[in-house]
């Protein structure tokens, strides 16, 4: 696993900008994501949603939250996956986020400000009627509270939202043959939170408002439905614990870990979790020997490989991760960070026999991940090394491109067509990312100035 500023696979965290959803830490993580995506997509086709058209965002946060936004993504915590004691409340989750998105509510947003709007005008007007009628206190009255009855009618727009995507998410949970119980114990548990000032509230719960009435009508409809008492699987609980351990590694203190993991617990959850923690506390040997009884367990994982090769390229044997993240590779072909984690050891070894592999299998992982930017900054050193100077400037302007920086997409992307065969992909694709980042002449005239400070400021002092 890795944020999305830094990189597109193994653990590490920076702060990177969400799809429509502000500056959020965002993870990559092959094994978790996988693990979403399977409990999700049936949600999403019973809702008559295409999964391939839905996002799924994992984001590095232990407060409890989970959201969608514009264009159909979904983010959660995970906080969120940390504090769900079985699978079903997770998929709860999941099945109310599934909801938003299928009623179109935030498409419909717009309509609840113009409500809360409408209310405090019309509060505003009735102060202005009573002013006018020489009732000074009346009309000082209505209008100090305008703004607070618009609130109030905003809120009661957001609760009926949250009501119906209930709703929906329980629907879901049954055409799937799933119990709706795990979303009415996730609600229960946290119940308390609906007395505490916003501030104080989890992020979850400021947005999605609980109530007894909500709470309750969850709690009838859960009763009548037949697939009421339907268990989790052993392998659902099983993944969600692999997740979960795996979290608690990388994002908890190394003493966390091992307070909550000792070494007195054999268990592949304990293992797996001080497998990290050994690595972030610079324990290498240790974390080898943690994760290599993993690998005598289940040989063929093919995330116990992904993490030795994290350990080993990370701990600067670059050569000695190439093997694990083969493995992977081959174990699981259409997962494309691991074909990126191959390809960044394999270039990090500057041995140029290994150019043309790291090449194929940054390809590979461009086709079915287009915007992911590290691949493509891979995919430019790659070019680089191998003198062809246009495609490495072509990848740049990708990265560029995905990275939302249009200023140095354009700039790259002529750089690049100037020297790209007339006429290839690359030359269309580069002239397509020039038509799209045009810079007006503002821009220009202030990256030009930008450009003239950076060399006046590196300039010997005196010349």
């Amino acid at each position: 696993m890795r944020s999305l500023a830094s990189a597109a696979a193994a653990f590490s965290l920076a702060f990177t900008a969400a799809p429509d959803a502000g500056a959020q830490t965002l993870i990559r993580d092959t094994e978790i994501e996988v693990m979403l995506r399977d409990f999700t997509d049936p949600l999403l086709q019973a809702a008559g949603l295409r999964p391939e058209e839905v996002g799924m965002y994992i984001v590095g946060e232990n407060t409890i939250n989970a959201f969608v936004t514009r264009g159909q993504n979904i983010f959660v915590n995970t906080g969120t996956i940390l504090e769900a004691d079985t699978p079903n409340m997770l998929k709860g989750v999941l099945a109310h986020e599934t909801g938003h998105i299928s009623g179109a509510h935030l498409a419909r947003m717009g309509d609840g400000v113009r409500g809360a709007y409408a209310t405090m005008a019309l509060t505003m007007g009735l102060g202005i009627l009573a002013a006018l009628a020489g009732e000074g206190g009346a009309a000082g009255a209505l209008m100090a509270s305008s703004g607070q009855f618009g609130t109030l009618a905003f809120a009661t727009y957001t609760r009926t939202q949250e009501s119906a995507a209930d709703q929906a998410g329980l629907q879901f949970l049954e055409a799937t043959g799933q119990s709706g119980e795990g979303l009415v114990r996730f609600f229960e548990r946290f119940r308390y939170q609906e007395v505490m000032s916003e501030a104080r509230r989890y992020p979850y719960f400021r947005s999605h408002p609980l109530s007894g009435d909500r709470i309750g009508a969850l709690q009838r409809r859960v009763e009548a439905s037949p697939y009421r008492h339907v268990q989790d699987s052993e392998e659902d609980i099983d993944r969600l614990r692999r997740a979960q351990a795996k979290i608690y590694g990388f994002l908890a203190t190394p003493e966390q870990v091992f307070f909550r993991y000792p070494e007195s617990d054999q268990s592949l959850y304990g293992r797996y979790a001080r497998t990290v923690a050994y690595y972030r506390t610079g324990r290498l040997q240790n974390a080898r020997s943690e994760i290599e009884s993993l690998l005598e367990d289940e040989p063929e994982n093919p995330y116990f490989h992904e993490l030795y090769g994290q350990l080993l390229f990370e701990s600067g044997r670059a050569g000695e991760a190439i093997p694990h993240h083969q493995r992977t590779v081959e174990l699981a072909p259409d997962a494309p960070l691991f074909r990126i984690n191959l390809a960044m050891a394999m270039i990090a070894t500057e041995d140029r026999a290994f150019l043309d592999d790291a090449r194929r299998h940054l390809t590979a992982a461009l086709a079915q991940e287009q915007d992911n930017s590290f691949a493509w900054y891979q995919l430019s050193l790659v070019h680089e090394r191998m003198g062809e100077t246009a495609l490495a400037q072509f990848a740049i302007a990708e990265q560029a491109y995905a990275l939302g920086d249009n200023m140095r997409a354009f700039q790259f992307a002529s750089r690049a067509r100037e020297g790209l065969d007339h006429g290839s992909p690359a030359w269309i694709r580069a002239a397509e990312i020039m038509a799209i980042t045009q810079p007006t002449a503002a821009e220009l005239r202030r990256t030009q100035r930008e450009q003239q400070r950076r060399y006046l400021d590196s300039a010997p002092a005196g010349r």
